[in-house]
């Protein structure tokens, strides 16, 4: 059972089953995929103090702290009881493109060229882990939830914002990928 679980998953076993998390959480008690929202119920419960934003009765959304959660605890296991000796497989013309810019150990997830400790302190570091950091959250913020809220359970329920919001983040995701990263990677 656990060499069937250190595998990949093929997309079309893992895609339905994360999915079928959007029927379940609806039909089962009601609620909304997202993670996003778990910031603002985490800052509800740590500085109600004054913020107009942040009062509300965040209890009622515990539960989605308990997901995430889960997610942690799932990621977390998964790291210590399923990881393999083998390097990650990396597409031959990927790892070509990646060598010119000096990324070339894929014995983990993160290559270690780009987020270590030492690399945070560097201009490279500082636009990739934090300006890439803020710019993910002011767009979840801007965008009315995450990539998870728009376009597993905003499109599964025919939202029409959600398309545009899925949509917006597909050309963002092009466009960094392939303009804006390879100009970072060269710092």
């Amino acid at each position: 059972m656990l060499e069937l679980l250190r595998q990949p998953w093929p997309w079309y076993l893992a895609g339905p089953l994360i999915g079928l998390t959007v029927p379940a959480l609806l039909l089962l008690g009601n609620k909304k995929f997202g993670i996003s929202s778990n910031l603002k119920h985490i800052c509800a419960s740590c500085f109600p103090a004054g913020v107009p934003f942040f009062r509300y009765d965040w209890k009622k959304e515990a539960w989605n702290l308990w997901f995430a959660g889960g997610i942690l605890l799932g990621g977390a296991l998964t790291a210590l009881l399923l990881q393999t000796p083998e390097p990650v497989q990396v597409h031959h013309k990927l790892a070509t493109e990646l060598a010119g810019y000096g990324i070339s150990d894929y014995s983990s997830l993160v290559p270690p060229e780009l987020f270590t400790w030492e690399g945070l302190f560097t201009l490279r570091g500082a636009l990739l882990i934090v300006l890439g950091g803020f710019l993910v959250g002011f767009g979840t913020r801007y965008a009315g939830g995450c990539t998870s809220g728009h376009s597993i359970f905003g499109l599964s329920t025919l939202q029409g914002p959600s398309l545009i919001a899925t949509v917006c983040f597909m050309i963002g995701g092009i466009i960094m990928a392939n303009f804006i990263l390879p100009l970072i990677l060269t710092l």
